[in-house]
């Protein structure tokens, strides 16, 4: 059995893979997704160039240190891991390709300034002023350029659908390394006509937000610079190529992400037998909150029978695990069948956070000062369009809530007594005004009765969304106090909701073996509960 330290490491190779995938060099992953779905192949060389121009040491994965680790129970190969983090990679990639309308590669470059961007540029630099001082020479030294020639050769095909076999065979004409290097020994090499060929092929291959860089390099003269700029929009047309093909898979995915995920996993699983450890502790959890529950209900009703055993609904429990996903502290590892969805989920959580703040501040102003603005229209969402922009950033390490609170108090004061002035009622005292400002600055503290309220109707609505058929459109009833917030509450728990029926479709027969062993341990166990779903 593999050790919790070993997903972990699953964990955060998933996490780096992800990071990579924002910088446009997760091409490999893409890889075996094209490989085992009819989309054109022209991604996969570009796919295995960058794997190995990123990982010369074989992967990011090798250096991931073993620290404060305990012997695992049984041996887990490097291959196995390996093979693991590979199909962990897929599954996430194709889930966020799915899911995500937005998901796109981005060409992006090591800052100038940072080290990593020092080096690369120093190295590019050595390069070309070696390619330019071989090409000046007299006679001139080609076999740089004829490298970069049969590089560009292999890029530009890699672009071709497979059934352009007129520009496949003309390409492999003009650009045949073996006669280069023979007119290269006559000198009789015409540089200049073979990137011109080159640039006007790349004209007829590329999107059309390319043709003004392709204009660019229709008037550069430097055949040095003329091929430096020829690798940058063959880079950029990579990356438009591999959109291209995402746009393409997508459709695809969606209709079949359930069955490919849930084979994914079961996939990691067979690799890494323990690959539902935190799942299962996930689920344990909640089972034993629930049996709290149960167990303090029960004690407060005198005609309860203690000694009988209580009864748990699985899918009470699996959909109190989901709530905590909502107050999750995301510095812990997440289950890892949530793996693919953390980043949405901590979104929604800080999401929450923040509209659980607003709605605090509405409920403590109308419970002070409602009277005086009982007339006043709209002034709820005015309160809120204070609250809002005083609390942008209130995930970050840096923000002050209980700072950000004050102002939000100062403002709220003095839109309540500009909007009893207008009235010609008297304005707020200077006691009433500490009073509603202290109040709203205690939100921030623990166990705070306002800030507790709120927090348990929330949590009321979002249970109720989840009780809810998968088939039903409609809304819950939106619990008191929250109406100032009930757009925002609706889209977020539309958004909560649909990542949570999704994980059902792909991972509720694994949840359901989890359950049945947790929940029905003298059961007997048959073909379901000893072997590990699949379907």
């Amino acid at each position: 059995m593999m050790t919790r330290t070993v997903i972990q490491i699953l964990h955060a190779f998933l996490k780096a893979q992800l990071l990579l995938a924002t910088l446009n060099i997760q091409d490999r992953a893409l890889t075996v997704i094209l490989q085992a779905n009819p989309v054109p192949q022209r991604c996969v060389s570009l796919c295995a160039e960058r794997h190995q121009q990123l990982y010369p040491w074989g992967s990011p994965c090798a250096l991931l240190p073993f620290r404060n680790s305990s012997p695992p129970k049984t041996v887990i190969t490097f291959d196995e891991l390996m093979a693991a983090a590979r199909n962990l990679t897929d599954l996430t990639l194709a889930h966020e390709i799915a899911v995500n309308a937005n998901f796109c590669i981005k060409h992006e470059d090591f800052p100038q300034n940072s080290f990593a961007g020092t080096v690369k540029q120093i190295v590019h630099k050595a390069f070309w002023d070696h390619l330019e001082s071989e090409l000046n020479e007299d006679p001139p030294e080609y076999e740089h350029a004829i490298k970069l020639f049969e590089e560009i050769k292999e890029i530009l095909l890699s672009f071709l659908t497979p059934g352009a076999n007129r520009i496949h065979n003309q390409i492999c004409e003009v650009l045949d390394t073996d006669l280069i290097r023979q007119q290269a020994e006559h000198n009789a090499v015409d540089i200049h006509g073979l990137a011109n060929y080159i640039i006007n092929t790349m004209g007829k291959l590329c999107a059309p937000v390319r043709d003004n860089d392709i204009k660019q390099l229709k008037a550069t003269d430097n055949i040095v610079e003329l091929l430096r700029q020829i690798f940058h929009v063959l880079d950029l047309m990579k990356v438009d190529m591999a959109n291209y093909t995402i746009q393409n898979l997508r459709p695809y995915l969606q209709r079949n992400l359930v069955d490919y995920e849930r084979t994914k996993f079961q996939e990691i699983l067979e690799e890494t037998p323990s690959a539902l450890d935190l799942t299962t502790e996930w689920i344990k959890e909640s089972i034993e909150d629930e049996l709290s529950s149960i167990s303090d209900e029960s004690s407060s009703s005198p005609g309860a029978d203690s000694s009988s055993k209580p009864i748990i609904s699985p899918t009470l429990v699996l959909n109190n695990g989901y709530l905590k996903l909502l107050q999750w502290d995301y510095r812990k590892t997440i289950p890892e069948t949530l793996i693919t969805d953390e980043v949405r989920l901590q979104e929604l959580r800080e999401k929450l956070n923040q509209l659980k703040i607003i709605a605090c501040v509405c409920l403590i102003t109308n419970n002070m000062v409602g009277a005086a603005i009982v007339d006043v229209p709209d002034f709820a969402d005015q309160l809120k369009r204070i609250s809002v922009p005083l609390l942008e950033g209130m995930n970050k390490k840096t923000f002050d809530l209980k700072e950000a609170l004050n102002a939000i108090g100062v403002q709220i004061c003095s839109k309540v007594n500009r909007s009893l002035t207008e009235r010609g009622l008297p304005t707020l005292n200077e006691e009433m005004q500490s009073n509603l400002m202290g109040q709203i600055a205690h939100i921030v503290e623990e166990n705070n009765p306002v800030s507790s309220l709120i927090d348990k109707r929330i949590q009321f609505f979002m249970r109720s969304l989840l009780a809810l058929p998968s088939f039903q459109k409609c809304m819950p009833t939106m619990p008191g106090g929250l109406s100032v917030i009930q757009t925002e509450m609706e889209f977020i728990g539309s958004q909560y909701a649909s990542i949570v029926n999704f994980n059902k479709q792909v991972y509720g027969p694994f949840y359901a073996n989890i359950l049945r062993k947790l929940l029905f341990p003298e059961a007997p166990m048959g073909k379901a509960e000893t072997e590990t779903p699949t379907t």
